[in-house]
């Protein structure tokens, strides 16, 4: 039907529609992706027993099949209540599974080639609030950057001794 639908429509929208449409059918086309049934159970055990885990490791065997850019979202890092609780189940989950991405990347010889980037939407703000948590702060925040050859342990930017702005390195629109 869409190709019937095609004759005679040489428009931008209709070729845009057809670009869109097979991008998407190679997508789905490629459902062994998604399926970690054949991944060995030691690495398995290693990323984790997460939901989160699981994304990461799907996003691996995209970026092993070919895929360019890979967005993988940790859903609810919001910590504007109950920020120390939060953390202690968050962070050693994201500690965990980074981990093990990196180690694995390097194993297959992949970590030259590809950029992991660990970021949120918004820095944190220096000081917790009445809820016992922090909240949202585009002055300064943190992200990592691991393989295509990023010395490890570099950083970049200082903020003054309270964190609350930026004394060095500040890069901005």
């Amino acid at each position: 039907l869409s190709r019937q639908f095609e004759q005679g429509r040489e428009t931008g929208a209709v070729r845009s529609h057809a670009a869109a449409y097979a991008r998407v059918h190679g997508l789905m086309s490629c459902e062994k992706l998604f399926d970690l049934s054949d991944e060995p159970q030691k690495l398995k055990d290693t990323y984790g027993p997460t939901q989160f885990a699981e994304q990461v490791m799907m996003a691996r065997r995209m970026v092993e099949a070919g895929v360019p850019f890979v967005r993988v979202s940790r859903a609810w890092w919001d910590s504007h209540g109950q920020n120390f609780e939060t953390h202690q189940e968050l962070v050693p989950e994201l500690d965990r599974v980074l981990a093990a991405l990196i180690d694995d990347l390097k194993q297959r010889g992949m970590l030259d080639d590809v950029l992991v980037v660990t970021m949120g939407e918004f820095g944190r703000t220096p000081r917790i609030n009445g809820s016992l948590g922090r909240d949202h702060f585009a002055t300064a925040w943190s992200a990592s950057l691991h393989g295509c050859g990023v010395k490890g342990g570099a950083a970049f930017g200082k903020t003054d001794a309270k964190g609350e702005k930026v004394t060095e390195g500040e890069i901005g629109a």
